[in-house]
């Protein structure tokens, strides 16, 4: 009976399940693995640090919905995952991590490198388990590449080193990886009451979450049939904003003012596949229906009337036939002119500034212009996550990878190496904070090794520019938000990268154009308005008081000059 080495059963696993590429720095506990890899289908991407690799086997995932990998080695290796496991688990990615672990017989005695990887990782992910034995391995890699692919999110295998070096023999038929796709609905009875509690809505607002995905048509025809506006989560763009004639937009604190108004001015609001944290943007009299695939969510952000558990797209399948199509859209058209109103805003934070002052909005739009139709944009936490929520337009081929439930920095440039790599005919752009960039500056060389044709714009404003405002909004002097930059454009073409610096308006779309036509990696440099304020949908007055005390602060503190850009940028334009 034959007998084969470990490493080669764990990496046939996850192959035959469908993985096509492991992130990852090579390391000594990882070496059989990263040789049985060599000898596999699955390729390897060598990244410059561990948890670039996990944003970039994250967004692989997210984007394609198939199974990605990534591989550490023991101690240091396998810990640097960490943020961006948590990225992948709480954007529900389907990703294996391999975190190989010193030998078995020095586990528990505080040798060199050793860390309790599950403890650590159980939190974050779906699945962690460490495998004991050689006979365990290919059950154990087959549950969690199930685990991953079914429930959504990470799993983890520990892989002691000469455990995954050791030999078994092959018993009858190896443990396979299944791909189920239920149907799953409320009953009849349940999809009657929802029903019956719509009838009796006269204002009646639909509010879309990141379950519509593949939804969008069955979206609509509820939409139509309730004469219902559609606001939607920050999470939904890409589902349900193209091709919208009801589309609201986005509510909370990021969001547009006629998706907060729509919710507000509601009598009756549905949610679909929407999990929104924010429990001060919800309707505080309106009766709320919720639909989710997962029962738990069901009330956990605001007390509802009726939770369902079911798919969007067969729920609203199976409830329209229950329902009667409206003629009345005075609340429709009321929640449109608002819309109107909203977009035009939108285009006039879009203009570019005096004196070539260049706005950040503005910047976007002339990248959303210029953009490929089927592009990746992927943006990190920050101010550049408002600014391509607010300003890029999508089409149904476009895709956008932002941070919203993790909201880390340095998100962004990682993320559009997996992109590249999981669509290498598809122009991928990050929108990085040069805070964020300069987290994770290194890995701008695997673009490079990999040959990954990644575009990323710099929003170079010489600070952290969000948690600046957010010390303002507060009422405090910014303190220890100042970045003193390198020039990004120049260390990127030392890098291997195309670069070029832009510091006026005038030059962005010639800029653009050329950054965006290079065929390999390229880098923008983009000096933005540092004082820029991202505008909240509805301004409280706790707001502006934290803003005016702030004001009074910097006078008093000979900063005089500082309310007086923050004034001249944002409202003599």
């Amino acid at each position: 009976m034959a007998h084969r080495k470990v490493a080669d059963l764990v990496i046939e696993t996850l192959q035959q399940a469908g993985v096509k590429r492991c992130y990852g720095i090579v390391g000594d506990t990882l070496n059989h693995v990263t040789d049985a890899i060599r000898r596999s289908e699955i390729e390897w991407v060598h990244v410059r640090h561990e948890e670039a690799a996990a944003f970039a086997a994250g967004a692989e995932s997210y984007l394609s919905g198939e199974l990605s990998a990534c591989a550490g080695s023991c101690g240091p290796g396998g810990l640097h995952f960490i943020n961006g496991i948590y990225e992948a688990n709480r954007n529900r990615a389907p990703v294996v991590l391999i975190a190989s672990q010193v030998v078995t017989s020095e586990l528990g005695m505080d040798f060199p490198q050793e860390v309790d990887f599950k403890s650590i990782y159980a939190g974050c992910s779906v699945f962690c388990a460490q495998v004991y034995s050689a006979d365990q391995a290919q059950r154990v890699t087959a549950l969690a590449a199930q685990a991953a692919l079914s429930r959504g999110g990470v799993a983890v295998v520990i892989l002691p080193s000469d455990i995954a070096q050791a030999e078994v023999k092959e018993e009858g038929q190896p443990f396979a990886v299944h791909r189920a796709a239920p149907i799953v609905r409320p009953n009849d009875a349940e999809l009657a009451q929802l029903a019956a509690l719509l009838a009796k809505g006269r204002r009646i607002a639909i509010y879309a979450g990141h379950g519509c995905e593949g939804a969008h048509e069955m979206l609509l025809a509820l939409g139509q049939c309730l004469k219902a506006p559609i606001a939607h989560t920050s999470r939904a763009k890409d589902f349900v904003e193209y091709d919208n004639p009801l589309n609201m937009g986005m509510t909370g604190i990021f969001g547009v003012e006629s998706g907060y108004h729509a919710l507000q001015a509601c009598d009756t609001l549905l949610l679909l596949g929407a999990d929104f944290a924010w429990s001060q943007f919800y309707p505080s009299k309106a009766t709320i229906l919720q639909i989710d695939t997962d029962g738990s969510h069901l009330g956990r952000r605001h007390p509802i009337a009726l939770g369902l558990v079911g798919d969007v797209a067969h729920t609203i399948e199976a409830l329209i036939p229950l329902l009667e199509e409206r003629s009345d859209r005075a609340f429709l058209d009321e929640c449109l002119q608002h819309r109107k109103e909203a977009l035009e805003t939108l285009r006039r934070d879009e203009r570019p500034g005096k004196e070539g002052l260049i706005h950040p909005q503005h910047l976007t739009q002339v990248i959303d212009e210029l953009a490929a139709d089927d592009a990746i944009f992927t943006a990190d936490g920050g101010s550049p996550m408002v600014w391509s929520l607010r300003h890029l337009n999508m089409n149904g081929r476009r895709r956008t990878v932002v941070s919203l439930l993790h909201g880390t920095m340095a998100n962004a440039m990682p993320q559009a190496l997996g992109a590249q790599k999981a669509y290498p005919g598809r122009q991928v752009i990050s929108l990085s904070g040069d805070g964020g960039l300069a987290m994770l500056l290194g890995d701008l060389m695997t673009a490079v090794q990999e040959k990954l044709p990644i575009k990323v714009v710099v929003y170079n404003n010489a600070s952290l520019n969000f948690v600046e405002l957010e010390q303002k909004v507060e009422g405090l002097l910014d303190n220890y938000t100042d970045l003193l930059n390198p020039d990004f454009a120049r260390l990127a073409e030392v890098i291997g990268f195309y670069g070029q610096k832009v510091e006026r308006a005038e030059q962005l779309p010639d800029a653009v154009r050329a950054f965006l036509a290079h065929p390999g990696p390229a880098l923008l440099d983009v000096k933005v308005n540092r004082t820029e304020l991202v505008m909240p949908p509805k301004v409280e007055f706790s707001q502006v008081a934290g803003t005016m005390l702030y004001s009074a602060k910097a006078v008093l503190s000979d900063r005089s000059s500082d309310v007086v850009d923050l004034l001249k940028d944002n409202f003599t334009q």
